[in-house]
């Protein structure tokens, strides 16, 4: 009887981590074949919920356009990341290799991030990631096609950022100049 138990239990946890590599490659499959998409997002930060939309062409090319009172935008080109304020005609610009965002827009990066990762399956499926640091970036992709649906991330000021995303289209022609870094003020 015992003997049985720990055969069950084996095939049991061969089961499961086969299982979850299933999953990684199944995500990574989906990854591949996508170059852009553009989707409707969620933000919760410090107890404030933002809405907008974003455009994101990997590698490492993000444009957001919030939809509140300040007319908000974040432009990522490359290496530099800028948080515009329309209202106030104010520009932040910040280097994208302090923060993980270079982990989620560069497609080989998040590809990578996903095989280093623990995951989870819950309603969806959890990429847990830990990097040298202890900063924690959990990404989150659909349990039934695989899609990119969100993430969470602590920002350089140790705020939490909770992100959830809908894609609305991809691998659409997205024009270069959108990625376009303003002047310095």
């Amino acid at each position: 009887m015992l003997v049985r138990f720990f055969l069950f239990l084996l095939l049991f946890s061969n089961y499961s981590l086969h299982s979850y590599a299933d999953e990684k490659q199944l995500i990574i499959n989906r990854l591949l074949k996508i170059n852009n998409f553009t989707f409707n997002f969620k933000q919760i930060s410090q107890g404030k919920i933002e809405t907008g939309t974003c455009f994101l062409v990997f590698n490492n090319k993000l444009r957001c356009n919030y939809f509140n009172e300040k007319k908000k935008e974040i432009i990522i080109n490359n290496k530099t990341l800028v948080v515009i304020i329309k209202k106030f005609n104010k520009n932040y610009f910040y280097p994208v290799s302090k923060s993980p965002f270079q982990k989620i827009l560069n497609k080989n990066s998040l590809i990578n991030l996903i095989k280093e990762s623990n995951i989870e399956l819950n309603d969806n499926i959890d990429v847990i990631y830990v990097d040298k640091d202890e900063r924690k970036i959990s990404v989150f992709f659909d349990k039934k096609n695989y899609e990119l649906i969100g993430w969470k991330i602590k920002d350089k000021l140790q705020n939490e950022i909770y992100f959830t995303l809908k894609i609305q289209s991809t691998n659409t022609i997205i024009k270069d100049r959108l990625f376009k870094i303003p002047s310095t003020n």
